[in-house]
């Protein structure tokens, strides 16, 4: 039974037998009034007021949690919020490049902020203004992937009973998007010229990515069994993943294969590719650095050690060369060692002709779900990066009624 005691004063037998109050050793110290009620396991439980009523209102109310099922201990909640990572890392389960991701963005931006923050004292605000700092000064994949780290933390903190609820379901908190606006598509003649400037054996890179929409990872994973001339598609069945510093075959993004058409120019590019560059066998663990071997006939190997191509190699001495050759960025410039250095940003990447392609597509009026496929994208993903690229939906409104009205007689011609 809840109820209240009084730290300063206790009830004794009086040298007469009648029961009477005496100060006790804690007499004028601390607070003076305990709340006291049974948990859920009717283990003890108390917390100090400096005041009675408070003290009887929160006894109450302990009790009545317990009754109803929705008791938490109070104290459970002083519990850091960097012990339940360490727990959450333990028990997350995903695939080791997401581990890799999620343990950076902990370490460098989630933990030193909320490290050693008592879990029932993390605020929603606080995770806003966390994720929308993040947003700002980085980009909102890692504010979303800080997002995640934190939600997961504190869903465990909450399964542990240590919160009754977990604030990142507080409407306050929101998903960081990126914004279709942020999309700026290169010309027909820039996409000309970047692959125009690359060499022979590395060419069908950007014609496969600008051609298909293919991620840049998934092209250097690509191998001759994916490739159905008959069919004019290509089955995008893994990527190359970088894990550390070693690399493994694994499925594409969002662990979900797909297929895309197989335009009859990049079938060309390729069919003469595979003459002059025979694929051969090449070999990498399956997912995990210690998975199963996994071989393919790759498409495309390094020109000077004939290994799969690698994403800095590409990018320093074949990409940037060619966006520079296309006008996208300047020629490179020495930097205080004397090394040439190319200035460049997120948004001049590979990535740019898959919103070429998408661009394309929209522009013939493929529909947003059979481009999401080809991406490999959740159609709200793609709406969401490229909706405002769709044709006007007010002018093709217009054309389509006027269309049927011209000639049928629904309506007077206006003579």
């Amino acid at each position: 039974m809840a109820h209240v005691k009084d730290l300063w004063w206790k009830t004794v037998k009086g040298p007469d037998g009648e029961p009477t109050q005496v100060k006790t050793a804690r007499f004028g110290k601390g607070k003076r009034w305990l709340a006291v009620w049974h948990d859920q396991y009717g283990s003890e439980k108390s917390k100090a007021f400096k005041t009675k009523d408070p003290a009887s209102k929160h006894a109450n109310a302990m009790e009545t949690d317990v009754a109803r099922g929705e008791y938490i201990d109070p104290k459970a909640g002083d519990k850091l919020f960097g012990d339940f990572a360490k727990s959450w890392f333990n028990t997350v389960t995903v695939d080791p490049a997401s581990e890799i991701r999620y343990e950076s963005v902990y370490r460098l931006h989630v933990g030193p902020r909320f490290d050693k923050r008592k879990v029932k004292a993390i605020r929603p605000s606080e995770i806003q203004a966390c994720l929308k700092e993040l947003e700002e000064a980085f980009s909102a994949s890692l504010a979303a992937t800080a997002l995640l780290v934190i939600r997961g933390v504190l869903e465990l903190a909450e399964a542990d009973e240590a919160i009754k609820k977990n604030p990142v379901k507080s409407k306050i908190v929101r998903q960081p998007k990126w914004q279709g606006r942020d999309v700026k598509v290169w010309s027909d003649a820039q996409i000309s010229d970047i692959i125009g400037a690359h060499p022979a054996p590395l060419l069908p890179l950007p014609v496969i990515a600008a051609g298909c929409g293919m991620r840049q990872a998934e092209i250097f994973g690509l191998a001759l069994e994916d490739l159905d001339f008959r069919e004019s598609v290509i089955r995008v069945n893994r990527q190359i993943k970088k894990l550390g510093e070693n690399y493994v075959f694994a499925l594409p993004k969002n662990d979900k294969t797909r297929t895309v058409p197989m335009p009859a120019n990049v079938a060309i590019v390729l069919r003469q590719h595979i003459e002059e560059s025979p694929p051969r066998d090449y070999t990498l663990p399956w997912e995990k650095t210690d998975g199963e071997s996994h071989t393919v006939r790759l498409l495309f190997r390094w020109p000077t050690d004939d290994q799969h191509v690698r994403a800095r190699n590409y990018s320093e001495t074949v990409w940037k060369p060619a966006i520079t050759a296309a006008g996208i960025i300047p020629p490179p410039a020495a930097d205080s060692r004397g090394r040439k250095r190319y200035e460049t940003t997120r948004r001049e990447g590979m990535h740019q002709l898959r919103h070429w392609y998408a661009s394309v597509q929209l522009d013939a009026m493929v529909s947003v779900v059979a481009l999401a496929s080809y991406l490999g994208h959740d159609p709200k993903v793609t709406l969401s990066i490229y909706g405002h690229m769709l044709p006007s939906a007010d002018e093709r409104s217009r054309s389509a009624i006027d269309n049927r009205f011209e000639g049928s007689g629904l309506v007077p011609d206006g003579t």
